[in-house]
């Protein structure tokens, strides 16, 4: 087959993507591929063999790469069949289970719908973006926490994968396949084990060192998306008060542009002088991932026209 030109297969790849991230959402729960590797590494917490730390470091290094090279290898694989597109249209569908902005934005929708109707419902909906426990939050701190959620998975778990494609895409289409799927595969380990403890130390830094770009390139796309552009300098100011070194700087973005409070009770507020969120500006936020993933795509796709012009 005639290698394809990069620009085009970039195009494909980004459209195959964003096609299915909008028709379908998520692959099948059963054959996801993200939820088998989470099962596959659940083991592996028990096999530190003694020394938790270099295990950790070990597994931490070891499983994204493994992801980066399957995804690689049968993305080369394809572009040797003689079928057109195959390898553009195998590594749309790395990209597509590397990112995730649909399931996201319908688990938010559904917090915030229920949020002042039924708390319980909202508050058992909520554990599906974050980890804390919901069972004493008010409504007004559960539409916070799904804001927050919003804002740091839209930069985690979507614009990190897509932007790594692109990057690596002027390497080769295997290498933009090899990064998102290395960075799904830390940000999974991270997920995993990346809590306080010797064992998840090296997954959480690593996690930290990969979503630094991706954090702070995250809030143009949210300040536009939220009708405010401005609101990434704004931000600045709100990017510290979270432990993480990342997670401030979508989330600020938000608080900002929505000029709400954002608060994890005990551990950081930030937009302080602000309430809480509305049930009409939680559903701003969704608005505003939504419309940041677009433009997203939309720059992905430009990036590849421009190249094959």
């Amino acid at each position: 087959m005639t290698a394809l030109d990069p620009g085009l297969a970039l195009v494909v790849s980004v459209a195959v993507a964003g096609g299915l991230e909008t028709a379908v959402g998520e692959p099948p729960a059963a054959a996801h591929p993200v939820a088998l590797l989470g099962q596959a590494v659940e083991p592996l917490a028990g096999t530190d063999f003694g020394v938790p730390r270099l295990a950790g470091t070990v597994y931490a290094l070891a499983v994204p790469t493994s992801c980066a090279l399957v995804a690689a290898a049968a993305v080369a694989l394809a572009a040797r069949l003689p079928v057109p597109f195959a390898d553009a249209l195998l590594a749309g569908l790395v990209l597509w289970v590397a990112s995730s902005v649909r399931l996201l934005v319908e688990s938010g929708r559904r917090v915030v719908e229920s949020s002042d109707t039924d708390l319980e419902d909202a508050r058992g909906a909520l554990l599906a973006l974050v980890g804390r426990d919901a069972s004493e939050l008010s409504a007004g701190l559960v539409r916070s926490a799904a804001v927050e959620s919003l804002a740091e998975n839209f930069s985690d778990g979507f614009l990190a994968p897509l932007s790594a494609f692109v990057a690596f895409s002027f390497v080769s289409l295997p290498a933009a396949a090899a990064a998102a799927a290395f960075l799904k595969g830390a940000n999974t380990m991270d997920s995993m084990f990346g809590y306080p403890g010797p064992f998840g130390w090296a997954s959480a830094r690593l996690d930290d060192a990969l979503m630094f770009v991706p954090a702070r390139a995250s809030t143009p796309f949210l300040a536009v998306g939220a009708g405010d552009p401005e609101a990434p300098l704004r931000a600045r100011r709100y990017a510290r008060e979270p432990a993480s070194p990342n997670a401030g700087w979508p989330m600020g973005t938000l608080a900002a542009a929505l000029n709400v409070r954002l608060e994890k009770p005990g551990t950081y507020t930030l937009n302080g002088v602000a309430g809480h969120p509305t049930v009409t500006e939680s559903h701003g936020a969704v608005g505003a991932v939504c419309r940041g993933a677009v433009l997203a795509y939309g720059v992905a796709v430009t990036v590849g026209v421009l190249r094959w012009l």
